[in-house]
C-alpha cells in the first residue's frame, strides 16, 4: 500500500481521563516495527473490559489511552520479520497472543503465551517500550496491545489471527474476545456430554456465549442464573430452559439447583467475576462426575472458600482463559464454525453505531441494554 513505511494520520477515540467521554481526535500512527503489523480497523465492538478500565476504579490508571480490543480489520502493512501476514489479509486482533515459541505455546494444553499474554497495565509496544500513537506530538497509550478504537492501529504479529476473507468482519469481530471466551469455556473445558444438564452463572455476553456452547453440545437442560430477571427472556434464544434468581430464595442457590436437578448439574460455567457465584457454581455440580469451570475475573482481594469434602466427593473445578483457544492457531477455526452455521453470532449483536457515536455504545453497556454494540469505523 502507498501508506506503508510512513506515518498515517487518522481518527481515533481517545480517552483523556478516567470515566470521561471519549474524544474523536486526529492521531498519528507510526509504521510497524519488527514483528508488528499495522491494521486498518473496519469494525470494533465494545466489551465490558474496555468499560472497566476506562472507569479505572480499581486499577492503575493509564491515560491518555486508546481503548478497544474486540475488532476485525485488514492488514495495511507489516514490519520487519513478519512472514505469515501480508497487506490485504483479513484479520482479528486479539488481546492475548501466541508467539509459537515459548513453553506455553509449545504445549497442547495451554494458551498462556509467556511473551504475549494479556497485560492490562502496559500501554506501549513490547519491542521498544514506546507507543505507536501520538496526538499533536504527545504520546497516547495502547490498551491490551490492540487499541482498536482507531481507524489504524499497530499490533504485535503474535496477537493477530488471519481469517477467511469471505467472513463478514462486522459479525465475526465479536469472536476476537467475549464470545470465544464463553463458548470455548463450555466446549473446550467443561465439555458437556450430549443430554446433560448445565448451569450458567451470569447472563451477559460471555455467559450467553457459554450457554450457546451448551446448546450446541446438545445439553438437555440449561439453567441460567442471574440476579436480573429480565435477562431470562433473552437467554431463551441461547437455549436457556430454566431461570434461577438467587434473590428469590432464602437458601444458597447451589442448594436450589441441587434440588431442581436431583443432586446437582453435570456441568456449570461461571461468568460473573463474583466470588460467591464461583463457590455456588462449584458446589451446585453433581458429586461423582460434576465439573465446574470459572471464567469470570474476581477482584484482587477475592477468596474462594469451599469444604475439601466437595473435592473428595469427586467434583472437579477448572479455570479457563480465553476459552482455552490459542489465538492464531484456533480462532480461524472458530470463524469457520460461524461460516458453517455451527455457531451463531448475530444474536449477540444487539446494537450498531457509527464511529462518531462511540460514546453511545458506552452508555448502552452502562445501562445494561446491550450485549454487543458494533462500532462502524468507516461511517
Amino acid at each position: 500500500m502507498a501508506t506503508a513505511g510512513s506515518v498515517i494520520k487518522c481518527k481515533a477515540a481517545v480517552a483523556w481521563e478516567a470515566g470521561k467521554p471519549l474524544v474523536i481526535e486526529e492521531v498519528e500512527v507510526a509504521p510497524p516495527q519488527a514483528m508488528e503489523v499495522r491494521l486498518k480497523i473496519l469494525y470494533t465492538a465494545l466489551c465490558h473490559t474496555d468499560v472497566y478500565f476506562w472507569e479505572a476504579k480499581g486499577q492503575t490508571p493509564v491515560f491518555p489511552r486508546i481503548f478497544g480490543h474486540e475488532a476485525g480489520g485488514i492488514v495495511e502493512s507489516v514490519g520487519e520479520g513478519v512472514t505469515e501476514l501480508s497487506p490485504g489479509d483479513h484479520v482479528l486482533p486479539v488481546f492475548t497472543g501466541e508467539c509459537k515459541d515459548c513453553a506455553h505455546c509449545l504445549s497442547e494444553e495451554s494458551n498462556l503465551c509467556d511473551l504475549l499474554r494479556i497485560n492490562t497495565d502496559r500501554g506501549v509496544m513490547i519491542g521498544d517500550g514506546q507507543p505507536r500513537f501520538t496526538v499533536r506530538g504527545k504520546p497516547v497509550y495502547h490498551f491490551l496491545g490492540t487499541s482498536t478504537f482507531s481507524e489504524y492501529t499497530v499490533v504485535h504479529v503474535g496477537c493477530v489471527a488471519k481469517i477467511n476473507p469471505e467472513a463478514p468482519l462486522d459479525k465475526v469481530c465479536v469472536l476476537s474476545c467475549g464470545i470465544s471466551t464463553g463458548f470455548g469455556a463450555t466446549v473446550n473445558v467443561a465439555k458437556p456430554p450430549k443430554g446433560c444438564t448445565v448451569a450458567i452463572f451470569g447472563l451477559g455476553a460471555v455467559g450467553l456465549a457459554a450457554m450457546e456452547g451448551a446448546r450446541v453440545s446438545g445439553a438437555s437442560r440449561i439453567i441460567g442464573v442471574d440476579v436480573i430477571p429480565s435477562k431470562f427472556e433473552q437467554a431463551k434464544k441461547f437455549g436457556c430452559t430454566d431461570f434461577v434468581n438467587p434473590k428469590d430464595y432464602d437458601k444458597p442457590v447451589q442448594e436450589v439447583i441441587a434440588e431442581m436437578t436431583n443432586g446437582g448439574v453435570d456441568r456449570s460455567v461461571e461468568c460473573t467475576g463474583n466470588a460467591s457465584a464461583m463457590i455456588s457454581a462449584f458446589e451446585c455440580v453433581h458429586d461423582g462426575w460434576g465439573v465446574a469451570v470459572l471464567v469470570g475475573v474476581a477482584g484482587k482481594d477475592a477468596v474462594f472458600k469451599t469444604h475439601p469434602m466437595n473435592f473428595l466427593n469427586e467434583r472437579t473445578l477448572k479455570g479457563t482463559f480465553f476459552g482455552n483457544y490459542k489465538p492464531r492457531t484456533d480462532l480461524p477455526g472458530v470463524v469457520e464454525m460461524y461460516m458453517n452455521k455451527e455457531l451463531e453470532v448475530e444474536k449477540f449483536i444487539t446494537h450498531s453505531v457509527p464511529f462518531s457515536e462511540i460514546n453511545t455504545a458506552f452508555d448502552l453497556m452502562l445501562r445494561g441494554e446491550s450485549l454487543r454494540c458494533i462500532i462502524r469505523m468507516q461511517d
